[in-house]
């Protein structure tokens, strides 16, 4: 089997830069995964694989909440992660449909911290926010490699001028969650 290259990323809301680095810099990965809250359209998240979160309401019709993907030996549940919260970390919902696809790891977002870790035989992998990470560390994504000798992650600081918020950025999203646009 021959190295399969992902790039996970998650939660940009809005922010078009932050999507159009990665497609730059990652053309030649097999899978830009994006794993809900993009907040753009369709036609602006092409190229990527992606997952519904809870605020993109402009593709809610357009877009599964979950894939399921097999590379290799593992199946991969794929997901944005708000409808399998009943708080933050708790993760045991999220698991327990991931063994119900018959899934041995997840790709998950929502939550906007990075993650890699492992419940119940399910590895759990979160890139944590391409844009504004909760735990106050700098935006971050994922490079996942999956061959014969397994599946191995990196997190990736985002480092760029682009990563940097715009002017307003935070009044917007405030906006945006109170719906008062």
């Amino acid at each position: 089997m021959k190295d399969v290259r992902i790039v996970l990323v998650s939660d940009n809301h809005g922010d078009r830069k932050s999507l159009q680095f990665i497609r730059d810099t990652y053309a030649d990965y097999d899978y830009l995964i994006h794993l809900g809250d993009s907040d753009l359209t369709v036609e602006e998240m092409e190229g990527f694989l992606c997952v519904c979160g809870n605020h993109d309401l402009r593709y809610y019709d357009k877009v599964p909440d979950y894939r399921v993907l097999e590379i290799g030996a593992h199946r991969i549940y794929i997901c944005h992660g708000h409808k399998d919260f009943f708080s933050y970390y708790h993760y045991k919902p999220m698991v327990m449909h991931a063994k119900a696809h018959g899934c041995d790891t997840v790709f998950f977002g929502h939550v906007h911290t990075y993650h890699d870790t492992e419940l119940d035989g399910v590895r759990l992998l979160n890139p944590g926010s391409i844009f504004h990470n909760r735990d106050g560390s700098s935006p971050t994504y994922m490079l996942v490699t999956i061959n014969e000798e397994g599946l191995h992650v990196q997190g990736v600081t985002y480092q760029t001028e682009s990563a940097k918020h715009p002017e307003g950025w935070l009044m917007r999203l405030l906006n945006r969650l109170s719906g008062s646009n």
